[in-house]
């Protein structure tokens, strides 16, 4: 049987056309009861489940699996006779292991297609064609080989490798742009190794969900965003949107949640973790490890009975601050990124940075203030979406379902507060719990307060998480004159990179990396009492010292959370 249409590039060829009615042909005969088989083009790669007609409809559109000439997949017993000098043979392949890796993170990212209907009925489904295109050049990438006859490497997965050892090693741009050039100077002539950072992280960003450029008026009065969308003038206050030439005031950088929680649950290294809060997680009475085990979530799921019976619905915190994205404290400027931080994982995923969606990025050089709302008029619509729910696919389980998500509480400062709840936090009823009975004392002309610690333990730090991504935020920038814009590029290069790092096995990424605070068990030793048996992995310079201090709530400690006899005879 001759099967050389499978490498044929001109899919709209009458041969390639009857090769897919042949292969669509023998599929019939082997459909479960819904007429669902899997399928076998570039993009879903026999991993993905669809129609029939969906199938017909991808092997057109995205080609065949060069390699699949044995349809064992679809019920083939035996091999069929493949002519000895058909291209199939001829064409070197670059799709080892890892290679099919980095095609399963293309595919979470890209999203899956659940269809079951009629061919008519997928093109309402299909992405934009400027989307589709940007994942179609990736998926050439990856099946493009670094460079001739290159059996180890794909042009995709090499760069993705390399920009891993760049972020987790901190190389300094310069040094990796001079490394790149040595390396296109050193592989053969053709090779598809990029030779700026540029070229490199524009193919990153390919991956990345993208962000939305909205303008903002010279005053903050509003976004020039729907029905404003066209406007030239503000029309609440009536200046010009521009500076000139199309130039704005300012511009508001959007980064919409619904494609990143969809990615959460579409990649299978994150959708089980995401049903972590009700499924796996202990409860015990009197015990906060999470915030499932809060009082506020009881009472959300209490409310909304429907919403929580789905282990899958999303319950975030946003948080927000400003900071100064320059490395001189000499500026003013005032930058303000809003972060949702989705908390259905575990607590040890909940609060790493990988994990922190950045939604709004806030432009300065000025905080927003009493128009904070104003900015965070494309997020509330995006989730008043969120909460109706909207159809996405969970690896964990291979089946679609509607994905809700909502807000259920902010994390911010005291100064935040006030811009995210209206409340006014100045004056003598500037706490919003206490009102007339908050601390205050006057000096002067001014108000200080008292006890603003009272219910708070002194080492209690609720914006630890969120002000070390600020952090992180501020080493994006590389051109001050433009900092929001650097920051937005930066970040989207960095998710998705951060995506491709849970794909990669055979070398070391921020997810497998030993901890900094990293215990582990004493092989052997002369310690009976088992909470001696764990050592701590010391970083730097150390020395030892008793705190005599601290011995009284030390000895308390360990009589207190030990179970060996030998303690136990102690506290009798």
């Amino acid at each position: 049987m001759d099967r050389s249409w499978i490498s044929n590039p001109d899919r709209l060829s009458a041969e390639y056309e009857n090769g897919v009615r042949e292969f669509v042909t023998f599929v019939r005969g082997s459909l479960d009861v819904q007429g669902l088989t899997k399928c076998p083009c570039n993009r879903c790669m026999n991993r993905e489940v669809h129609h029939i007609d969906s199938v017909r409809y991808h092997l057109l559109i995205y080609g065949f699996l060069k390699d699949y000439i044995h349809w064992t997949e679809h019920g083939e017993q035996s091999n069929p006779q493949v002519p000895l000098g058909s291209p199939i043979q001829d064409t070197p392949l670059c799709m080892n292991e890892q290679d099919e890796e980095m095609g399963k993170a293309l595919r979470d990212a890209a999203g899956h297609v659940y269809d079951i209907g009629s061919s008519s009925d997928l093109f309402s489904d299909m992405r934009p064609p400027a989307e589709q295109a940007r994942y179609d050049k990736l998926f050439e990438e990856l099946h493009n080989p670094l460079y001739d006859d290159c059996m180890k490497f794909s042009a995709l997965t090499f760069i993705v490798k390399l920009m891993n050892v760049k972020v987790l090693y901190k190389w300094s741009d310069r040094s990796f742009v001079a490394l790149l050039k040595l390396l296109h100077e050193a592989l053969p002539v053709g090779n598809r190794c990029p030779r700026t950072y540029y070229e490199t992280r524009k193919l990153l960003c390919d991956v990345g969900l993208g962000y939305e450029h909205i303008d903002v008026c010279k005053h903050d009065c509003t976004l020039f965003y729907n029905e404003h969308k066209d406007d030239d003038v503000c029309p609440i206050c009536g200046v010009s949107c521009y500076i000139r030439k199309k130039i704005p005031h300012k511009r508001l950088r959007y980064f919409p949640i619904t494609p990143r929680l969809k990615c959460l649950y579409s990649s299978k290294h994150t959708a089980r973790a995401m049903r972590w809060h009700k499924e796996q997680r202990l409860e015990e009475d009197g015990k906060l490890r999470h915030p499932a085990d809060g009082e506020a979530w009881k009472k959300f799921d209490s409310l909304y009975p429907e919403f929580a019976g789905d282990p899958r619905s999303v319950r975030m915190g946003l948080a927000s601050d400003g900071f100064n994205p320059f490395s001189h404290m000499s500026t003013s400027y005032s930058m303000w990124p809003v972060i949702l931080i989705p908390y259905n994982l575990p607590p040890w995923l909940t609060m790493h940075r990988s994990n922190y969606l950045l939604s709004l990025l806030i432009p300065g050089p000025k905080s927003p203030g009493k128009d904070f709302d104003v900015f965070l008029r494309p997020l509330i619509e995006e989730l008043k979406v969120l909460w109706d729910g909207v159809q996405s696919f969970d690896s964990y389980q291979h089946a679609s379902f509607t994905l809700r998500a909502s807000v259920i509480w902010t994390v911010s400062d005291f100064p935040a507060f006030a811009y995210l709840s209206g409340w006014s936090t100045q004056g003598k009823l500037a706490c919003p719990i206490c009102l007339e009975d908050t601390q205050y004392k006057s000096i002067r002309s001014k108000i200080s307060y008292i006890g603003h610690r009272s219910f708070l333990e002194m080492s209690h730090s609720w914006m630890y998480g969120p002000e070390r991504c600020m952090g992180t935020y501020k080493g994006y920038v590389r051109n001050t004159s433009k900092p929001d814009g650097t920051i937005a590029e930066a970040y989207v290069v960095d998710e998705a990179l951060t995506f491709f790092s849970r794909y990669i096995r055979d070398m070391d990424t921020r997810f497998d990396r030993p901890k900094r605070n990293w215990d582990q068990p004493i092989s052997g030793g002369d310690h009976q009492i088992h909470i001696f048996k764990d050592i701590v992995r010391l970083i730097g310079a150390h020395k030892i010292e008793i705190l005599e201090d601290q011995r009284e709530m030390l000895h308390w400690y360990i009589l207190n959370n030990c179970v060996d006899a030998t303690v136990q005879e102690y506290l009798t």
